[in-house]
């Protein structure tokens, strides 16, 4: 039984202690999950990245991190919803950038002699990604789950409960090579029992499956080689003959390093503890991402390194470098601690001077932080009724205007930048978390990022150190990004929450950034591709349904929709994958694919739909002036008639 204080209050029950311990606990983790749902303001902070010595330093590492705990309340109570706070939206979908190098123009197609044939829709131009669907000017390469529906992931629970591998009890899954011209002879010359992502280099076919990695020969089917990922596919990048891969895998926290990345012919492949990196300052880790240098037609791999981060950390790769991004958060104990001393009359000064004591205990910041509500809930559980009500109202006003304040402070995004001979050459750190990879772009050797920081938008440019050297704060205020695009030097960001503000920002000036033109209109963006200099096309939603937009932004200042176009599609591929976009400037005509239909536009100064398929579609490509519409079969346009060619089965 707790004592009163003295004077004349009641003693305490000890269900009175339990009952209003929860309350300041669950009042606390809800501020600091606010908190932590904001940003912070600019502040140069000089971070090191090195690499781990040994097992026990890397063991070390792992024990001193502080694990954040978000708890969520679904009862009313003293402290409100976290959704009073923060208005949930929309998962935000990625967009392509642009290549640095001619940053207006698009990806464009293969066109050497009398060949042209579409390439994948790539986040920058000669960096090519793995898709499900790849063309050379002779063949269709389609990787799909007979006889239609492509890739969906396997999950870890299906898996684990029947005790399967990933890849096994999908035997219907194939890829078939497809000779496609001319299209009146369109034939299938074989299948690959195996199936993923893909990439072409020169005759070498590259599978890129969920644990697993296959090249065939692309003249005869056969295999060249084959490895076995220890962890599980990311991503991978094929620039200048070499296929820079990207996996990942859980940390052991018992036996940290080596990591076994992958298995080639029964053959283990490792990174030392040596070849592991990390920021001095320990970072909350659960994973490495493991970047590989491979040789496309041996399975070689030439060069290695790991990085430790977390499973939401960010890559980006341009021609010079290759980045990776840590998002990481103030720790709680330190934001209980900044708060309540520039909070003191709010407690009595003995309650104050135990906090403060906190500070020099030789004990872990998460055990500091559950003696700091362990003192709070004795001093709460000390309080009447009407005193206690006093005391979480103002605590929860003071918080709010300390992380309004402070927010910037809170949350912060750290850029490791590696060369692409896989070695670390700079870091550094912005305020705010990214959205995905097209967040970031490289142009003129600066990097340009944009991130959502709290209720709100920042753009930062670093050097070539990764120093902030311009910054452009607070638009799209109660939004956040959808959809970023750099061109040259204009940046085109959408924001939403209700409307889409489409903002237009001028980047000629790196140290100084400035939004130059801003439009709202209904629905939002997720999507941006740039159609000419001065056309770009915004593909997202409005209310329950596909929206095409067409921007003018000729003058910056007052970009304008000239046209928009309602599809009765509840969803598009293109929402989820910039791969799904294909663009014919030749014929000025894009390619949507649907859930019930694909759909083929003309562009100019309006949209025009031409033609349309009805039923599920996937991809497009084109080769010399057909449209080869990818779906549960294969249909063949003339682009110059738009009369039907050729329809082709897979079976």
């Amino acid at each position: 039984m707790l004592l009163k204080d003295e004077g004349d209050r009641k003693l305490k029950k000890p269900r009175f202690f339990v009952r209003y311990s929860f309350i300041i606990a669950a009042m606390i983790s809800i501020l600091i999950a606010v908190t932590i749902i904001g940003c912070i303001q600019e502040r140069n902070v000089k971070l090191t990245f090195t690499n781990f010595s040994s097992e026990d330093e890397f063991r070390d590492y792992l024990s001193a991190q502080t694990q954040q705990y978000i708890y969520q309340i679904v009862e009313k109570g003293s402290a409100p919803f976290i959704s009073d706070i923060t208005t949930p939206t929309p998962t935000p979908i990625p967009i392509p950038s642009p290549t640095p190098a001619e940053q207006t123009k698009q990806v464009i197609p293969n066109e050497i002699g009398d060949e042209r044939y579409s390439l994948t829709n790539v986040q920058i131009e000669g960096i090519d990604e793995p898709d499900i669907v790849k063309v050379d000017g002779e063949n269709i390469y389609l990787s799909f789950n007979y006889p239609f529906y492509p890739l969906p992931k396997p999950t870890f629970q299906s898996h684990f409960l029947e005790n399967k591998s990933i890849d096994e009890g999908y035997e219907r899954y194939k890829t078939i090579i497809i000779s496609a011209y001319p299209p009146e002879r369109m034939e299938k010359k074989y299948e690959i029992k195996d199936f993923g992502q893909l990439l072409i280099q020169n005759k070498t076919l590259i599978i890129f499956s969920y644990n697993h990695i296959s090249a065939y020969n692309i003249s005869n089917g056969e295999k060249m080689w084959n490895m076995e990922i220890n962890g599980q596919f990311v991503t991978a990048r094929l620039y200048e003959g070499k296929v820079y891969l990207i996996t990942r895998k859980w940390i052991d926290y018992y036996k940290p390093c080596p990591i076994e990345i992958l298995n080639i012919d029964g053959k283990p492949i490792s990174v030392r503890c040596m070849e592991v990196f990390h920021p001095i300052q320990p970072i909350p880790a659960t994973v490495t991402y493991n970047i590989m240098v491979i040789n496309p037609k041996s399975g070689e791999v030439e060069k290695k390194i790991s990085l430790i981060g977390s499973y939401d950390s960010v890559i980006y790769m341009s021609y010079k470098a290759i980045y990776v991004t840590y998002f990481k958060i103030m720790d709680q104990a330190e934001i209980m601690f900044n708060f309540l001393s520039k909070n003191r009359d709010m407690l009595p000064i003995e309650i104050s001077k135990k906090i403060e004591k906190l500070r020099d205990y030789d004990i872990s910041n998460k055990a500091k932080y559950v003696e700091i509500q362990v003192i709070l809930q004795r001093y709460l559980s000390s309080l009447n009724e009407d005193e206690r009500k006093k005391f979480e109202n103002e605590f929860w006003n003071r918080f709010t205007k300390y992380r309004n304040e402070n927010i910037r402070e809170i949350e912060r995004t750290i850029i490791i930048k590696l060369s692409l001979d896989l070695e670390p050459i700079a870091n550094g750190e912005i305020p705010g978390k990214l959205l995905n990879q097209f967040s970031l772009d490289e142009y003129n050797g600066y990097l340009r990022v944009a991130t959502t920081v709290g209720g709100t938008n920042d753009l930062y440019i670093l050097d070539e150190n990764l120093k902030i050297i311009g910054s452009l704060k607070n638009f799209g205020e109660d939004e956040r990004i959808y959809a970023v695009r750099f061109i040259g030097d204009r940046g085109y960001i959408v924001t939403f929450r209700q409307v889409d503000p489409f903002f237009v920002i001028d980047l000629s000036n790196p140290e100084k950034p400035e939004i130059k033109g801003k439009l709202k209109i209904p629905g939002f963006s997720s999507y941006l591709h740039p159609i000419s200099e001065h056309l770009i096309l915004g593909i997202g939603k409005e209310k329950s349904y596909v929206k095409i937009s067409l921007f003018d932004v000729s003058d910056a200042e007052n970009p304008r929709e000239l046209s928009k176009y309602i599809l009765k599609e509840y969803w598009s591929d293109i929402l989820t994958t910039h791969h799904a976009f294909l663009l014919d400037k030749k014929h000025k005509i894009f390619f949507l694919p649907a859930s019930n239909g694909g759909y083929v536009f003309k562009y100019d100064n309006d949209l025009e739909l031409i033609k349309v398929i009805d039923e599920r579609t996937i991809r497009a490509v084109y080769i010399d002036d057909y449209l080869y519409i990818i779906g549960e079969k294969i249909v063949v346009f003339d682009e110059n008639s738009w009369e039907k060619v050729n329809e082709f089965s897979y079976s």
